[in-house]
C-alpha cells in the first residue's frame, strides 16, 4: 500500500458496507452472499497455490 489509506482499502470498505446493509435488510440474500464470498476466496487461493501455497502475485 502506498499510504495510510490506499484506494483499494477504501473500495473494499465501501463494498463491504453496502453488502452488509443488503444482508441486514434481506437475510436470505445475506446467506447467498456469504457463500459466494467463500467460494470466490477459495478459488482465488487455489488459483495462486504453487509450490509454496502463496496467494497469486500482483
Amino acid at each position: 500500500m502506498n499510504g495510510p489509506l490506499d484506494l483499494r482499502v477504501l473500495v473494499l470498505l465501501l463494498v463491504g458496507g453496502g453488502v452488509g446493509y443488503i444482508a441486514y435488510q434481506h437475510p436470505d440474500v445475506g446467506v447467498a452472499l456469504l457463500v459466494a464470498v467463500g467460494v470466490v476466496g477459495l478459488v482465488y487461493l487455489l488459483m495462486g497455490s504453487g509450490e509454496n501455497g502463496d496467494p497469486p502475485a500482483r
